[in-house]
């Protein structure tokens, strides 16, 4: 509703007002631009259904389908001022959501099958949850939710403790999942043994994360993350690592392509 409200407020849809016909119930279709993977298809009928409860809408596809260019995505049956007042918010949760889904499964595509592609927290303010819905829409797996889900002890976090053998023990203790980030293999060195369930390395390059990944082999659960996009993914997969977080799926995909026509 508060996205809804964005464009309600103050004083209402000003232009549909004017068309003396507004209550009349007519059929629109929202159809595909590009070719993609669709998602947020909820959140598109729900914005909808918020406007006018008279609103039916039939999904012509499934979220996380492929679809082609031109195809019909929906059609809505619904007075034109409900489908005039929701229409821009509604296609922008089925774009954005849409668009990550897509980019996502183009970086699945060029992955060895054991490697994840996974998302991050780098999601867009409150929108969190639809976000990482689409990820995995797009064949993709969420990383944590948020801070409470799992421990994750990064860069910063070493430097406050100045103990990261202490802070690790620690962590063990809470019985959630612990991962590590590494960002050397001396790092690393100092760690093996201690029994948490998951490495992240940093930023590291192919030769310094095929050394780490050799010592740490069937010991931990591995993760790469570090700039990772269309071009590079396909060799970081290549080194046998088990996860790859990307925040280009989220922070950076672009609108999927539609339109919705009477």
């Amino acid at each position: 509703m508060k996205a809804l409200e964005e464009d309600l407020r103050p004083r209402g849809d000003i232009t549909t007002n004017l068309i003396n016909s507004k209550n009349k119930i007519i059929k629109a279709k929202i159809i595909a631009k590009q070719d993609g993977v669709i998602a947020g298809l909820e959140f598109c009928k729900m914005a909808f259904k918020l406007i006018g409860k008279e609103t039916v809408f039939i999904k012509k596809i499934s979220d996380g389908k492929k679809i082609k260019k031109n195809k019909i995505i929906a059609e809505i049956r619904a007075k034109i001022k409900t489908i005039l007042i929701a229409e821009r918010t509604a296609l922008n949760f089925l774009n954005h959501a849409s668009g990550i889904a897509t980019l996502t499964n183009q970086f699945t595509k060029k992955i060895r099958k054991k490697t994840k592609i996974c998302c991050t927290r780098k999601t867009t303010p409150n929108l969190r949850t639809l976000e990482k819905y689409a990820v995995k829409k797009g064949g993709g797996y969420n990383h944590r939710y948020n801070l409470s889900d799992e421990i994750l002890i990064k860069e910063n976090h070493i430097s406050a403790s100045n103990n990261l053998k202490e802070l690790i023990k620690k962590a063990i203790k809470t019985k959630k999942i612990v991962t590590v980030e590494i960002e050397n293999f001396n790092q690393l060195k100092q760690i093996m043994g201690l029994k948490f369930k998951r490495i992240l390395f940093d930023n590291l390059n192919y030769l310094q994360l095929k050394k780490c990944l050799k010592l740490c082999k069937n010991k931990y659960q591995t993760e790469y993350s570090g700039n990772a996009t269309l071009k590079n993914i396909s060799q970081i997969s290549k080194t046998g690592v088990d996860r790859i977080s990307v925040g280009t799926i989220t922070h950076s995909a672009k609108s999927f392509d539609t339109t919705l026509l009477f």
